[in-house]
């Protein structure tokens, strides 16, 4: 049985920021539904009592983009992998913010500096609910993978530019996700 929230306010919002690893859920109206693993430290933070933000690294496919832009549905969920047994989930509606965006200085500021960030995914909550977890297996944490900012990084600006292009232009079903204006210049990496 789960247990509704208000807001992601006191031990939902403790329980959130500490999991080093969540899910993000979105489908189109009809096509694929696509589910994504996240995680890496610092990626995901809780804005206020309804909103949630999370850096969009880039990947093999944007299906999240494409699927938010067609419908603005979105379901993120963490599990307690380590310590009691917990399940939170927030359903809720989602935007994309890219480089071209005049929020994108404000929202990427809020995260670590990374050279293959292409979007920040700001998540409006509409439900938020717990539930026990109690099959969910226990895993020991160890660390962030580091290979991803390693090929952004080896990509460079041009090459991630011609990446999102020829990987990232479209969802799986075809529909538009990561456009020409979207694109921008990526930083540079700091430190």
């Amino acid at each position: 049985m789960s247990t509704e929230h208000a807001s992601l306010d006191g031990f939902i919002g403790d329980f959130i920021a500490r999991q080093p690893m969540f899910f993000v859920a979105t489908a189109d109206v009809d096509g694929l539904v696509n589910l994504s693993p996240k995680g890496g430290e610092g990626m995901l933070r809780v804005i206020d009592a309804h909103t949630l933000a999370y850096l969009d690294l880039t990947g093999s496919t944007a299906e999240t983009i494409a699927h938010v832009r067609a419908t603005r549905r979105i379901t993120v969920m963490w599990c307690a992998f380590e310590g009691p047994p917990m399940i939170v989930r927030v359903h809720g509606t989602a935007r994309i913010v890219t480089r071209a965006d005049p929020e994108w200085e404000h929202w990427a500021a809020q995260f670590p500096p990374k050279v293959g960030a292409r979007s920040v995914v700001v998540v409006t909550a509409q439900r938020i609910s717990d539930s026990c977890g109690m099959a969910v297996p226990l895993l020991t944490y160890e660390s962030d993978r580091q290979q991803l900012d390693g090929w952004a990084r080896g990509k460079g600006e041009a090459g991630l530019r011609d990446y999102w292009e020829r990987k990232n232009a479209t969802s799986l079903d075809g529909k538009p996700a990561f456009t020409v204006a979207d694109r921008g210049v990526p930083p540079t990496e700091a430190g």
